[in-house]
């Protein structure tokens, strides 16, 4: 995996095998900051990633200047693993390790964007719990967006919020709006 684009460009993150991930492609994760590009400005945006992993995701959107990003994930060698490559690479996300709907049911955060990549094999109805849980609990400010990814055989239009979504090979980015 590598930084698609900014003060990091080009940097590459090799996860340790051990670690149970699945990182977003960098075809898919170029797709998508070309369309956040047009529409959102990076340095001014709190950002949450959700089963962060290896934090493909977190260090791009820090990499272009994101400077407020909390990075949650469940497994502590995935939280090291963060902390280890944000040292090396100089940036300081807040990083916690939480399962990820704990942290959705308690966090008082609020952000401009939440990210979630969760495992593609999780149910329907974990799908819709990131959605309904964000909703219901008003974590995204005004104008705010979630971004799911999931496989291409999981479809999630039928959420009320549902705005629109992108497909980069096996993986989908689905957009809700507050």
């Amino acid at each position: 995996m590598r930084i698609v684009s900014g003060q990091l460009k080009g940097r590459k993150i090799t996860a340790p095998k051990k670690l149970p991930v699945r990182p977003t492609t960098d075809m898919a994760k170029e797709g998508l900051f070309n369309i956040l590009n047009n529409r959102i400005r990076f340095s001014d945006v709190e950002v949450i990633d959700l089963f962060a992993g290896i934090g493909s995701i977190t260090f791009e959107f820090m990499s272009r200047g994101c400077q407020n990003l909390t990075a949650v994930d469940a497994n502590y060698n995935c939280i090291q693993f963060l902390s280890k490559t944000a040292e090396e690479f100089d940036l300081t996300p807040n990083l916690i390790k939480s399962d990820v709907f704990d942290f959705l049911e308690k966090t008082q955060q609020k952000a401009d964007l939440i990210f979630a990549d969760p495992p593609y094999d999780l149910d329907l109805e974990a799908f819709e719990n990131i959605e309904r849980i964000t909703t219901q609990r008003s974590l995204l400010k005004e104008n705010g967006t979630l971004i799911i990814e999931h496989s291409k055989h999981t479809s999630l239009e039928h959420i009320p919020s549902f705005s629109e979504k992108r497909r980069y090979g096996n993986s989908v980015f689905s957009f809700f709006e507050r």
